[in-house]
């Protein structure tokens, strides 16, 4: 038999081919960064990757895509300070050496430049590496080290086991760096552009640094919702703690450069900032008609209102006017787009003229005094009866509405069932009792404390607020009753007696030792009768349930009428629109935060028959369902005019579209939890409601008796979760009334 014995070369020869190509590359942070690496990292997709490789498209393009850009260069880092005083634009580390920052305020601010990047000039306009700012004086050397340490961030840390270059979030979890150092140089990388992945020299998507091991699940937690021990930089100018990103978005942009600086204002010069709740009302409201770079896209008022469109004074002037509630979000949001829109269109602009209809001179003398004898008319105060000229003095009704009434075209019953006269006339739901999850029972605040499920502290200043507020409530009986009068029937314990008669003074006014007048809550606090906090605490708990209580008249006024007699100040304003711990003075026994009352009624549940405000008691390890400040802010930042019902013709918010008599409280908490899990957009949950609603008021034949209403002008805002049962009317209070959902 022949064997044919493939010559022995032939065993080796595994075809090696090799192919010559020129890898497109980026310029990344320190390095080159291949096509192929951004491709791998979910920065380009493959299309893009295929067209780069066959010249469909050019570096330059890619690399200017905003997409693309964030994750090669990032986006700006606090680059120096800006002196509001001198207009003068300087180093951190200038700043530092003239006393404008502290040396503490100013390392971690150079730090989070190193761990970002680059150490920055803001003055020449450079971006240098610590070795080479150090060298040009840019910092000094006493801190080249530090900032060194810190720039590892950028280039990788030497793993002491392996030797392998690992990540800052890598070096942390193996106690290389210390955590708190570490945690503020991650939240930094991921407020500029995201995390930095040392061994390619580029920022990658959160998806991807997961899967690369440079983040996890529990330090998103912690950076996602940051507490004080958390927020490692510091406004000079607010004595704040805040997140990186918070003070950035305070920062002004150099008109020259583009550079983010940090405002240094002087003791009593005007600090101009965006505040978080203003923040999360602009970021959440989107468009898909702006222009420009942002053509065909979905973007937020506040990605527009920081683009390169709007100039740092128009920002300033827009969001003012929007904040003293000059103009709506959707005006602000109109305003912004035709900005855009003439900035990125060449059109020949021809001023309208504008026509000013003048009143006739005559009009303004048409005070026509009408001389009649007449009984005057009268209504339900809190605790004594308010007559209809003093509704007038308190601007709650105007001067056709008391017209109307003395001529008898409307009556005392139908004023009384305005939204906009009931507040003031009853106020709003206070927290009545406890709703425990676990066995369906509602039950007073003194009876939840005795049962031990509320501790004595928290149950009495439930009870303060109710007395404060107008009467201590009994939620099962569905009755409202003065302090003596619910001691005398059991509904709170007699040790508390004293305390509570205390805070109902600020119903029935306090007693001036000086003049034997009766005066405010407010003027009490100001004259030291009470205690601040305390006083505080009932005053947030008046505002809070539609309005200060004037005790000389016994009713709420609106805040302008408060203002006026004394009632109120710019000062307490201040403090209770922008509350901190000291003067959150309620607590949520299931989370365990202060919370301000607003914030603590607005985590109630409403007793399906009563209408009341409950206390949600869940057991440990129980679903505890509530809107958190974020998602309440954005719902009641989304309005319209669409709504069917009672909300017929008027401007509304999503928020008090939800809370209304048509949705359910099941409906509520599955919807809430949809849009917050991501299932449901905005505007898709706005669509839901709206349908509800139309349903609720079109598809079923409802037989009501007619009544004719005077509706208040459209600024009054107490429309919120108000409804009436006619027929129930007479056997009710109208907070029972109120909201059968």
């Amino acid at each position: 038999m022949t064997t044919c014995t493939p010559p022995p070369e032939t065993k080796s020869e595994k075809t090696t081919i090799t192919t010559t190509t020129t890898e497109t590359s980026f310029h990344g942070i320190r390095k080159n960064v291949t096509a192929s690496e951004l491709l791998d990292s979910k920065i380009i997709d493959k299309k893009l990757y295929e067209d780069l490789n066959t010249g469909k498209v050019t570096v330059n393009q890619v690399s200017e895509m905003d997409s693309v850009r964030k994750y090669l260069e990032g986006t700006n880092s606090i680059a120096g300070v800006y002196v509001q005083s001198t207009k003068q634009t300087m180093s951190i580390y200038e700043a530092k050496s003239k006393g404008l920052l502290t040396p503490g305020t100013s390392l971690v601010l150079l730090e989070a430049q190193a761990a970002t990047g680059f150490v920055i000039d803001p003055v020449k306009n450079k971006k240098l590496s610590v070795e080479e700012s150090a060298a040009q004086g840019l910092v000094g050397n006493e801190w080249k080290n530090k900032l060194l340490s810190a720039e590892r961030a950028v280039t990788g840390y030497k793993d002491p086991y392996t030797g392998n270059t690992i990540s800052l979030f890598q070096a942390l979890k193996k106690d290389l760096i210390v955590k708190d150092h570490g945690i503020r140089l991650l939240e930094a990388q991921i407020a500029t552009g995201g995390i930095i992945d040392p061994v390619y020299s580029h920022r990658v998507p959160v998806e991807v640094a997961y899967q690369r091991g440079y983040f996890d699940e529990e330090m998103n937690q912690i950076l996602d919702d940051p507490d004080d021990d958390t927020k490692g930089f510091f406004d000079p100018n607010t004595q704040e703690n805040l997140t990186y990103l918070q003070l950035v978005e305070r920062c002004v942009r150099d008109p020259d450069t583009g550079l983010s600086l940090l405002v240094i204002v002087k003791k009593g010069e005007f600090y101009f900032f965006i505040d978080e709740q203003t923040k999360t009302i602009l970021k959440a409201m989107t468009t898909t008609k702006a222009g420009g770079k942002f053509q065909g896209q979905k973007v937020s008022l506040w990605d527009l209102l920081y683009s390169k469109y709007i100039t740092e004074e128009r920002r300033r002037e827009l969001v003012q006017q929007f904040k003293s509630g000059a103009i709506t979000i959707e005006r602000f949001m109109e305003i912004i787009l035709t900005i855009i829109q003439q900035k990125t269109t060449t059109t020949t602009t021809t001023t309208s003229s504008m026509t000013t209809c003048t009143p006739p001179p005559e009009t303004k003398s048409e005070k026509t005094t009408i001389t009649t004898t007449t009984t005057e008319t009268s209504f339900h105060g809190i605790r004594k009866n308010v007559t209809a000229s003093e509704l007038l003095d308190s601007k709650i009704i105007d001067k056709k509405l008391y017209e109307d009434l003395n001529t008898g075209k409307v009556t005392v019953n139908q004023v009384s069932e305005m939204d906009s006269v009931r507040k003031y006339l009853e106020g709003t739901n206070s927290i009545a009792g406890v709703y425990v999850q676990s066995t369906k029972q509602t039950m007073s605040i003194y009876e939840a404390k005795s049962k031990g499920l509320l501790t004595p502290g928290t149950s009495l200043v439930l009870l303060e607020a109710q007395a404060a507020t107008g009467f201590v409530i009994d939620p099962v009986k569905n009755k409202k009753l003065s302090v003596e009068e619910s001691a005398a029937q059991g509904l709170v314990g007699n040790e508390w007696k004293n305390k509570l008669l205390s805070a109902e003074r600020a119903v029935t006014g306090y007693k001036d030792p000086y003049t034997g007048n009766t005066i405010s809550l407010f003027q009490a606090l100001k004259k030291d009768l009470i205690v601040k906090d305390h006083g505080i605490r009932l005053l947030e708990a008046q505002i809070a349930t539609g309005g200060i209580i004037d005790p000389v008249y016994s009713h709420r006024v609106p805040v302008e009428v408060a203002y006026q007699r004394g009632y109120f100040d710019e000062e307490m304003n201040q403090i209770l629109d922008d509350p901190d711990d000291d003067t959150k003075g309620f607590f949520d026994p299931n989370t365990q935060e202060n919370l301000t009352y607003l914030q603590l009624v607005e985590r109630c549940v409403r007793d399906p028959d009563t209408g009341l405000s409950l206390l949600v008691i869940v057991k440990k390890g129980e679903f505890y369902f509530f809107i958190d400040e974020q998602t309440k802010t954005i719902l009641k930042a989304m309005t319209t005019t669409k709504a069917g019902g009672k909300f017929q013709g008027q401007k509304v918010s999503l928020w008090d579209l939800l809370y209304s008599k048509y949705i359910t409280e099941e409906r509520r908490r599955e919807l809430v939890q949809q849009f917050k899990s991501g299932a449901i957009t905005i505007e898709r949950f706005m669509e839901i409601i709206l349908t509800i609603i139309q349903q609720k008021t079109t598809t079923t034949t409802t037989t009501t008796s007619s009544m004719t209403t005077c509706t208040p002008p459209p600024e009054t805002k107490s429309e919120k979760n108000n409804h009436y049962h006619n027929n129930h009317r007479d056997k009710l209070p109208w907070y029972q009334e109120e909201c059968h959902r």
